[in-house]
């Protein structure tokens, strides 16, 4: 590894590490990051790209090109275009000024941003996934190119849709959030017809669908298996044993705050559909439950949420 260690971007490193430091990264992690930028770096040094020139796609390209070690969790194109993302923060490199196409594209979906929260009143989460669908639905159909709305026809939106589901990982709320973005494009009189009612639903096997529901021993059974799971049983038995004995969704779940717990009064915040608050007994077995999460698994984070990833930086849930 030698030959890496005076590469153009080892004066940068030391920050871009304690970046991860800060977010609570264990030594271990952050060595082997390093390690990878390295590689990063000795690729721009052959290419003869100085720190003060890579952008996030270069940085993205060469990142590409670094082999990933099958046991590893970290793709190397992500870290370098972080490290890209970083010399940026820190001032080393300056934005790319955006094309008269990314620039409209940007006013669209900021404007869209507006109508999902102001007209729609979406939670984060949706408004997240519904901005990210939207943006690949242009990608898709317009690519590099100024995005026209005017020009949109039923057979893009069913070919996008094909090229989605087409994929290993399949999710049935893609047309969902397709149908909002269309819906506000005709609104907005960006386009002539409403495209969202030529939008096919997304097929339903019933015959090859999962149980709707488990069995009561079918419950205590799955219970049972994840609170003796020696990796991350205690957070995932609470959020389990919060749905089986609460009957929460799970993303009431995920969206459980640390202020919600009232452990004196042995009460419960739930926030609801609908920015709907309710509150709902915890009995002493959700109590422990959550307690032993607390105070065994859930990492150190300045976040509010109940439930964090075990990665750091312990980020809330999605």
């Amino acid at each position: 590894m030698s030959q890496y260690l005076q590469t153009c971007i080892e004066p940068h490193l030391g920050s871009f590490a304690a970046s991860f430091a800060a977010e609570n990264y264990s030594a271990g992690t952050v060595k082997t990051y390093l390690s990878i930028l390295r590689k990063v770096g000795h690729a721009m040094d052959v290419q003869g790209i100085g720190p003060s020139a890579l952008t996030l796609d270069m940085a993205e390209h060469l990142g590409r090109k670094v082999p990933r070690k099958k046991t590893g969790t970290i793709w190397p194109y992500r870290l370098a275009r972080r490290f890209a993302q970083h010399l940026l923060d820190i001032g080393v490199t300056h934005p790319v000024p955006l094309s008269e196409a990314q620039q409209a594209r940007a006013a669209l979906l900021a404007d869209f941003e507006t109508y999902l929260v102001k007209h729609r009143g979406l939670s984060p989460r949706t408004i997240y996934h519904t901005l990210r669908f939207a943006n690949r639905f242009l990608d898709h159909r317009f690519g590099d190119a100024m995005v026209d709305p005017g020009r949109l026809r039923p057979a893009d939106v069913i070919s996008f849709l094909e090229h989605v589901m087409a994929s290993a990982r399949r999710d049935k709320t893609i047309a969902k959030h397709v149908r909002i973005f269309l819906q506000y494009l005709f609104g907005s009189g960006a386009t002539a017809t409403n495209l969202a009612l030529s939008l096919p639903r997304t097929a339903k096997r019933w015959g090859a669908r999962l149980p709707r529901h488990l069995v009561p021993e079918g419950v205590e059974a799955v219970l049972a298996c994840v609170r003796h799971n020696p990796r991350h049983g205690a957070r995932d038995y609470a959020m389990l044993l919060i749905m089986a004995r609460l009957g929460l969704r799970a993303a009431e779940v995920i969206a459980i705050r640390l202020d919600d717990v009232d452990w004196r009064a042995g009460e419960l915040l739930v926030r609801g559909k609908g920015k709907l608050h309710d509150r709902v007994p915890i009995s002493s077995e959700v109590g422990d439950a959550l307690s032993r999460y607390l105070r065994e698994e859930r990492g150190p984070t300045s976040c509010r949420m109940m439930f964090v990833t075990h990665r750091a930086p312990h980020r809330p849930f999605q």
